[in-house]
């Protein structure tokens, strides 16, 4: 069976110019060409008239480069929305929280969720698991995610790479089914 006789919904989350500026979010991004393996799923869903749900992060503190009177705010020029799409609007990491998310979902009977954008270790990880607490099948895709170096308590620094195995490691099997762009597009 393939997954599109599921009907997978594609939520897009933070795909946003911001995210463009390291230096911003503790430098050292992994995995630079996310937003371009967006753009090859958000394609394949289009050529198959799939529904996508794009998310963006409308950040509260005026100094960030997600906050809506900003560049960064817009979408990526390799992922934006087109007419027909869903865009929702969220203050906090979880797409679900203060959005229509989970009411659009039930109203279209998905029970299947495929997840990309930034960052992996937050917007994506919060996302992941409250899609997996409420009971979705959901798909998380590897490399259609990203992050950057984080400081730990003791002014460490843990590099960014390590920081998005170790996510994709804590949501594997227990809130989704972690794999690659290559193999969601074989199963799709």
């Amino acid at each position: 069976m393939k997954l599109r006789q599921v009907k997978p919904i594609l939520i897009c989350v933070d795909l946003q110019l911001g995210f463009l500026d390291e230096d911003s979010w503790g430098g050292n991004r992994n995995n630079k060409d996310a937003e371009k393996i967006c753009a090859k799923i958000i394609s394949t869903w289009r050529a198959h008239n799939e529904k996508i749900i794009h998310v963006r992060h409308s950040s509260k503190d005026t100094d960030s480069k997600l906050h809506p009177d900003t560049e960064g705010f817009k979408f990526n020029p390799l992922c934006t929305p087109i007419n027909g799409e869903t865009v929702l609007t969220k203050s906090v990491n979880s797409c679900f929280i203060g959005t229509e998310l989970k009411k659009i979902l039930d109203e279209m009977s998905c029970s299947t969720l495929v997840i990309v954008g930034l960052t992996t270790d937050h917007c994506i990880s919060t996302t992941t698991r409250m899609a997996g607490n409420y009971g979705y099948i959901t798909y998380l895709i590897s490399d259609a995610t990203a992050t950057f170096n984080k400081v730990g308590q003791n002014g460490e620094i843990f590099d960014s790479e390590l920081m998005h195995k170790t996510a994709l490691a804590s949501l594997n099997n227990e809130f989704a089914k972690v794999i690659t762009s290559q193999t969601l597009l074989q199963i799709y």
